[in-house]
């Protein structure tokens, strides 16, 4: 794919869910990617699939990890923050450590990724940042003040970064998906059967009914707006944030 092809990829929490879908879809489109993350075993079966060409342990919330990373693998022309973690309590239950946490993965992971790959970015005056930020970063949802307000604090992230690389070859994007087929809804999914007693089709249905279509966003449908935004022809689309949620955000 044009402005893809030969160029080196990284994707964070890239070992399930949103991160693999994105990372099989740049490698198909010739890019050589690496798969970051905290566990090894789903990094390991991502490349194994051929959904990536190398993979690296780093947890983008430990200082230093994603820098070191880097050292190891090479600077990436395309970087895509998709590691992320999600939480639930009543705001008023919801102390300091779930909002660390929160901000930690959801908004500075991303933030410390970003400022190590700019500046190669920079000096090859081309380069892609996407961020993987949520419908949550465009709309509230009750019983998860902490993630939304991470979410939306890295979609800020994104305009304002967007904005002093716009003359410099580089692109920040953010993708917000709804509610997607992924081990967060799973988690999600479980939890509403837990505290409310219904059953997993009721719980699922509970979450696709957020969605006008009616349905889980599935994470190939995430990747395909990722794989466009990481491409020449979005070249003049910056600091934009692409709801891809079936028509819930209006």
């Amino acid at each position: 794919m044009d402005g893809i092809s030969g160029r080196h990829a990284v994707v964070t929490g890239g070992g399930s869910g949103i991160g693999l879908a994105i990372a099989a879809a740049l490698t198909r489109a010739g890019a050589r990617v690496t798969v970051m993350g905290r566990r090894e075993a789903p990094l390991r079966a991502a490349v194994a699939a051929g959904s990536a060409a190398g993979f690296e342990i780093a947890d983008v919330t430990a200082e230093g990890a994603f820098p070191a990373a880097l050292a190891r693998c090479g600077h990436p022309a395309i970087l895509v923050n998709a590691a992320g973690a999600a939480e639930s309590a009543p705001f008023l239950k919801t102390g300091d450590e779930i909002w660390e946490r929160m901000l930690r993965v959801n908004l500075l992971g991303a933030a410390s990724a970003t400022r190590a790959a700019l500046p190669a970015m920079l000096e090859a005056r081309w380069g892609r940042v996407v961020n993987i930020a949520s419908t949550a970063a465009l709309r509230g949802y009750p019983y998860v003040t902490a993630y939304a307000a991470a979410k939306h604090g890295l979609l800020g992230l994104t305009r304002a970064l967007a904005l002093e690389v716009a003359s410099k070859g580089v692109t920040v994007n953010a993708v917000c998906p709804g509610f997607t087929e992924t081990d967060i809804v799973a988690e999600s999914v479980a939890r509403i059967t837990a505290k409310t007693g219904r059953s997993e089709a009721e719980a699922r249905a509970e979450l696709a009914k957020h969605n006008p279509q009616g349905r889980l966003v599935q994470p190939d449908e995430v990747a395909a707006t990722v794989l466009f935004l990481c491409g020449n022809a979005a070249g003049a689309v910056n600091g934009r944030a692409i709801a891809v949620d079936g028509g819930e955000v209006p």
